[in-house]
């Protein structure tokens, strides 16, 4: 075994050591269902910032960011904005969905919104196939990367498959065992892990560019070279293709697929991640609505995004410069350090290439040091594994404890004890996981396909967060109908749905519009106008119960409230010009594209750009979740009518409410 091998066992064993004694130290905290599910309401501030900051940025942000952005250049790293628009999510509905759960005792969404709407079936079991839609593909695509990645770092010795079974073990023990309170501590690692990881490999594709080579160089020569130009005549790497494209077969478009709209709805199908069932279980989870703000502002928005636009975007971009890019290898050689291409690299193989191949960068960025430092070797493997099953283990938890809650105990053990519940609990987290390693294992290229749905199907449960949150005349017809419809558009606009139902009026994602961005234009749609021909008052009379209690705890005061309109347009126009049609601007308004001699600081435009909407998307979330109080602690103390919804009974004539 070689030297490099032996240290990634080693940092392996002392990462999997540390996963299972929280495991076993959760089991023996959790004595009843809430402390198993919820880890008793009592995650702490540190802990929630760290680790709802894992579950967000998973492997994906690890392994497969840089490697888009490498292949699509700057008009992908559009989507490093997530650090911003997946908490931005959290700002809208953390807070009050933890109130309503600290007040009702809710454990999981689907008791949340069968309270709310009145005990309605298809709606909580709609929450559940959701869930479970979102975990079984993301976390089957989370599993199969991680045996990728070790096959790569082993030079083979382990193979994919095999590698998945094992590493998916311990993930399954120590999330069995000890529920969502040692997802919780393991996450609070896995966080700090992954920040690491990809600074540091950040740090080494810069170093081993060529000397003396600046950005404005580099990234001039590698855009007068691209043969891929947009529609003004701009290389894709250093620009969007305009605000929005019709495409004949709506795959491709002209100058790439990120047009204004498409990094829009992009953004708007990973605003999906927090607003999946399994973020709610987060929210239900906490001891206090105190760490929403930090880990939205200060650890997501500020931190990961300061991390992806400056470290992922080095590692992506500059893989060019290091041999990936045959190309310019063999147009421009005074550019490049063909590092990646020597013996057991890439050794000939164009990562430009389509087929998915941009998915060995990062492996192989980590593999350039693999000589001078084994041991960083091991301890960045261990970053990618600790990324990609931070997600993974979330999912697997929380949809555990819906099957349970939402499945098992309302139709079939009504009167199960905590200790059956927690026991059915860790049984569906095997399946789960037996599942996804099934897909992973026998459908890898549908796999693909079914994974894009994922975040696509988390975003549309958003009507109905809103209505529960913020808009009580949203009636349950009216979300079931736009959620059913949502789904379907989802799934339509999707190869997996195209290919199923043998549709060729259009293509996957129809004039560049993300499959999340046609469902929710259903599902809004509809949730709309069916939720104002069934208004009914009796259900309305039921949901007021709720909205008279976020009221009273948390309306802002009559100083604050003057400013809301303010926080409506200043965050409409961040939405418009920093992910959305507006981004076009960001193409020229520091310098012409084909000139780097106009280049602001060097630099082109659209990076500027970029950065500069970043700066000003994290004074938005300090706005919003600080100044207007969408993500700080309630004025007036919440108080417990129950520890456990199963013993909740609404009456909407009493003046209390239960």
């Amino acid at each position: 075994m070689s030297e490099k091998a032996q240290w990634l066992f080693i940092f392996v064993g002392f990462y999997w050591t540390y996963c299972i004694f929280w495991g076993i130290r959760g089991a023996r905290q959790a004595k009843t269902a809430s402390d198993y599910f919820l880890a008793g309401r009592q995650i702490s501030l540190w802990v929630f910032v760290l680790a709802a900051t894992a579950t967000s940025f998973s492997g994906w942000t690890f392994i497969g960011h840089p490697g888009l952005i490498y292949l699509d250049g700057f008009q992908y790293a559009y989507a490093s904005f997530y650090a911003i628009t997946i908490p931005f999510t959290g700002v809208l509905f953390l807070k009050r969905q933890w109130m309503l759960g600290k007040r009702f005792g809710f454990i999981t969404p689907g008791e949340m919104l069968s309270e709310y709407f009145g005990s309605d079936h298809a709606l909580r079991i709609l929450v559940v196939i959701v869930a479970l839609i979102f975990s079984i593909p993301y976390l089957g695509l989370q599993l199969r990367a991680s045996g990728f990645l070790f096959n790569v770092l082993t030079d083979g010795q382990l193979g994919v498959t095999t590698g998945m079974w094992l590493l998916s073990f311990v993930v399954l023990i120590y999330v069995a065992l000890g529920g969502l309170r040692a997802v919780a501590y393991v996450d609070t690692m896995q966080c700090v892990l992954l920040a690491v990881g990809i600074i540091i490999i950040g740090v080494i594709a810069y170093t081993f560019m060529p000397s003396g080579l600046t950005w404005t160089e580099a990234i001039g020569t590698l855009a007068a070279q691209d043969p891929i130009r947009t529609p003004d005549g701009y290389s894709h790497y250093i620009a969007i293709p305009g605000v929005i494209q019709y495409v004949a077969d709506g795959t491709t478009a002209q100058g790439g697929a990120w047009t204004g709209m498409m990094i829009l709805t992009y953004m708007l199908a990973l605003m999906g991640i927090q607003a999946a069932p399994a973020f709610s279980m987060w929210a239900f989870g906490n001891n206090s609505p105190a760490p929403f703000a930090p880990q939205q502002v200060w650890a997501s928005a500020a931190g990961i995004g300061l991390i992806l636009f400056v470290f992922t975007t080095m590692q992506g971009i500059g893989a060019h410069f290091l041999g990936a890019d045959l190309g310019l290898l063999q147009s421009h050689p005074e550019v490049v350090n063909p590092v990646l291409q020597g013996s057991g690299f890439l050794g000939g193989v164009d990562l430009t290439d389509s087929g998915g191949r941009q998915g060995m960068l990062v492996p192989q960025l980590i593999n350039l040091i693999g000589d001078a430092a084994p041991w960083l070797v091991g301890l960045l493997s261990v970053c990618a594994l600790a990324a990609m099953q931070s997600t993974g283990a979330a999912y697997m938890s929380t949809a555990g404890g819906m099957l349970t809650r939402d499945l098992l105990k309302p139709y079939l053990m009504p009167r199960a004890s905590h200790k059956a519940q927690k026991l059915w609990g860790r049984v569906g987290v095997a399946v789960i996981v037996f599942l996804s390693l099934i897909v992973a294992t026998t459908s890898t290229d549908a796999l693909v396909l079914i994974g894009g749905l994922a975040v696509a199907f988390g975003f549309q449960m958003f009507p109905a967060l809103v209505g529960i949150c913020w808009w009580p005349w949203l009636t349950r017809v009216g979300i079931i109908t736009g959620l059913i419809l949502g789904l379907t558009a989802v799934v339509l606009t999707e190869p997996i749905g195209i290919h199923l139902f043998g549709i060729t009026a259009w293509g996957r994602w129809p004039l560049t519009i993300h499959s999340a961005g046609w469902g929710i234009l259903f599902n809004a749609s509809f949730a709309i106008v069916v939720s104002a021909l069934t208004q009914n008052k009796q259900e309305m009379a039921r949901k007021l119960l709720f909205h008279r209690f976020l009221r009273e705890h948390a309306s802002l005061s009559p100083e604050k409230r003057k400013f809301i309109p303010v926080a409506v347009v200043l965050t409409l126009a961040w939405f418009f010009f920093a992910i959305g049609p507006g981004a076009v601007l960001g193409n020229t308004v520091f310098g012409d594209p084909n000139d780097p001699s106009t280049w602001l600081f060097g630099l082109p435009s659209i990076w500027l750009w970029q950065v500069l909407w970043w700066v000003l998307g994290v004074g938005m979330m300090w706005m919003l979740a600080y100044r207007m109080e969408m993500s700080t602690v309630p004025g007036r103390e919440v108080m417990a009518l129950r520890e456990d919804i199963g013993d909740l009974h609404l009456d909407i004539n009493s003046p209390g409410g239960a």
